[in-house]
This record gives C-alpha cells, structure tokens and sequence, in this order.
C-alpha cells in the first residue's frame, strides 16, 4: 500500500484508540457528538485461489481476526470528512459532489461512498467518518478492503439501505477500481463482508456465489501463521496490471471469456510468457476446488502440499515472488511446515504458513535467523484465525450538526 494507509497501524502503543469504544472516543473529539454507529470490518488471508479472482475463478479467502474500525454519522449539508484516529491532525474534507477525485488513503473510504451513490444508495447526507485498524499494512492482508467494506457497512445501515453484501463488495472494488486506480478483482471485498467464524470462503468471482467450507484447523492441531516479510507492495503499481494484462491477452488468444475457462491441453496454443500466466491460473483453480475436497473430507493436513505448489507456480509461472519471501516458504517447509506460499498479489508482502502448532515456535525462530543472514528486514510473525464479516459494533445515539 501507499500513502493510503495511513490511517492504519499495528503499534501496541495506539491498542485503546482501535477498539469501538477508542474509535467512538475519537469521533467525539473530532466532531463533538456521539457517532450513529461504529463498524469493524475484517482483513483477510486467501488460504488458495491467487490471481484467479480477476480471471472470473474461484478463490478461499477466509477473514482475520484484525479489523479496520469506522465510526459514522450523518451530517445535514453535503460535505463529507473523514479522519484518522490515529493521526488526529489530519482531516480530508470534500463533497458529495467530489468524492470521485479523491486522492491519498482518503480515496478508499471517500471512493466507496462515490461508488455506493453510483449503485442507489438514497439520501444526500454528507459523512464524518473517523477511522482506525490494525490490519498491518502491504503485507497482503487487505487492510484497503477492510477500510472500504467498514465504510461501506456503515453507510448502507445508516442511511437505512436494501443494498445487500453483494451489492457493498462490488462497491469496494469500484472504488479500488475507479477512484484509487487499483485493478483488483472482487475478492478482498467479498470475504471481508461475507465470510463466517470458522469457515473459508468458496467463492466464485463471475457469479459472487459463495459457499462456506469448515476449516477444522483446531481440532487437528494445526495453525495458520502470516509471516509479514516487511517487504513492501503497492497494487496500484505496474506489476499487478501487467499481470492483470496478460491473463486478459491469453483468455483473449484462447478465445474464451476468462481464463477460468481454459482447459489445461488449451495452453499448448500459447506460447512464452502467456502461456506460463495462463498455466498458473489453470493449474490454481485446480487446486482451490482440491482443497475444498480435502476440507470437506476432514483431512486438511492434505492443504499442505497444494500451498506449496501453490508458491512454486506464483513463483516460476506468474513470476510475483521476491527472495525474501521464496526464503519463508523454504524455511517454513524445512522446519515442519505441512505447506507454505505467499499470499495476496505479490512483489513483497506476506507468506501463509499451515504448521502442526507445536511446531510453529521452531518455524517463526528459523524464519527470523533466516532473514538476518539473507540481509532481509526482519519479519513480524503472527498467528491468524478464521473470523466472521464485517458487523455494527456499537450504536450510540448522536444529533446532526
């Protein structure tokens, strides 16, 4: 992420400025009444399924137990601001009428507003919206889609909106899409508003249907570690839309819609760097419905070899690794690991390790001495577990102004 991010932290030192009360605590400070709500949506790890959101595939994200917090009421003319709780110096102040201009970390919580007008939400009260999180940031964890769908959620509930989930993701990503530049799929969005405690999300990127997959870590004794190599990425870059770029060439050249639909023998006709982007897509969306058999059959110890095969695809044939996190995954699987990748888009950010948990110690001080003798920033390692979509926290009574 780029400057975007600034309204998000993982300091302990700022824990009490992101909880519902801390949040509700600043939007007083700032704005001198009570929000009308406060609203915590989810980052999220895609367990499997990379790259194949924006080939219309599958994905099985599940959401995280870090939020982004947004404290929300409405305001009698049309302006809109929107603060950080955690930089309080700081106010972004526009309209209605100009939310599409937005620039900065302002754009993915200004942008979502633009987009939820653009898809009916009634109304035509400005905002002051107050915002904190503890999704650490470029690491791969969505904190931009937790900002957007907290927004989002907020905005559609208080306005008193039919607009379903569905309808709240897609304007996440437009906001992504047309207002930050991003060209991220639907996948960040969807599982931070859609996904249950407990469960993956099985979702299907063309239709938006979802299906919840139990992940039984649990009761087998097993963890999920997200390693943060603190190696930075920013979507908003060239190499996500290169990427992005190719998968739409080959599915071109292939003569199908998206790439979802090519056939593993259909790669023959497609040569070079084409051939090795449409492979990884095909060959992932394989393995995302293999992990849903093994998850539904009670055997998740098998996830393991299909994340690390996973890595080595996003690695050789899509080519969005960087040694940094290369020398996670290896480490990880040398020291007990049953798998291991890099998760979101790649070019830095973090890796996904699934490990017995009494062998999670040996594999977080492996990776640590690992990135000291590679020259690496030295990671931040933290366990993740599966939680629920985003939610109205608390509701505070508060007059306009």
């Amino acid at each position: 992420m780029n400057e975007r991010a600034d309204f998000l932290t993982s300091d302990d030192s700022v824990a009490a400025t992101l909880t519902t009360p801390g949040v509700a605590q600043a939007f007083r400070d700032a704005v001198g009444h009570d929000p009308e709500g406060v609203f915590a949506a989810p980052g999220r790890v895609n367990l499997i399924g990379e790259h194949t959101d924006h080939n219309e595939g599958h994905v099985l994200p599940f959401a995280i137990d870090r939020h982004c917090r947004v404290a929300a009421g409405r305001r009698t003319d049309d302006v809109v601001t929107v603060r950080s709780a955690q930089e309080p110096g700081e106010t972004v102040t526009t309209t209605l009428d100009a939310l599409h201009r937005a620039t900065g970390w302002s754009a993915y919580a200004l942008g979502t507003v633009w987009a939820l007008r653009e898809a009916g939400l009634p109304g035509e009260d400005g905002w002051d919206l107050v915002v904190a999180g503890d999704v650490p940031l470029g690491s791969g964890l969505s904190s931009s889609a937790a900002l957007e769908c907290a927004v989002a959620l907020a905005v559609a509930d208080l306005t008193g909106s039919d607009l379903d989930r569905h309808t709240l993701a897609r304007a996440g990503r437009r906001a992504e899409n047309d207002v930050v530049g991003a060209p991220v799929g639907i996948m960040d969005q969807a599982a931070s508003l859609l996904c249950r405690d407990g469960a993956a999300l099985l979702l299907d990127c063309r239709t938006l249907e979802g299906q919840d997959v139990l992940l039984g870590l649990d009761e087998v004794g097993l963890v999920t570690l997200v390693v943060d190599t603190r190696v930075r990425h920013d979507l908003a870059d060239g190499g996500y839309a290169d990427r992005r770029a190719a998968c739409v060439a080959a599915a071109e050249a292939l003569g199908v819609p998206a790439l979802r639909d090519a056939t593993p023998d259909a790669l023959d006709r497609l040569d070079g760097t084409l051939r090795r982007r449409a492979r990884h897509v095909v060959t992932e969306e394989a393995r995302v419905h293999r992990v849903v058999e093994h998850l539904r059959a009670g055997r998740p110890h098998e996830v393991g070899p299909e994340l690390t095969a996973s890595h080595a695809s996003l690695r050789d044939d899509f080519e969005v690794s960087v040694p940094a996190l290369d020398a996670v995954v290896d480490t990880a699987l040398e020291h007990g690991a049953l798998g291991a990748r890099l998760v979101g888009g790649g070019f830095g950010g973090s890796a996904l390790v699934l490990a017995p948990a009494d062998a999670a110690p040996e594999i977080g001080e492996a990776v640590v001495r690992r990135a000291a003798d590679d020259g690496h920033p030295e990671p931040v390692i933290r366990e993740v577990h599966p939680a629920g979509g985003a939610r109205r926290e608390a509701w505070a009574p508060g007059g306009r102004h």
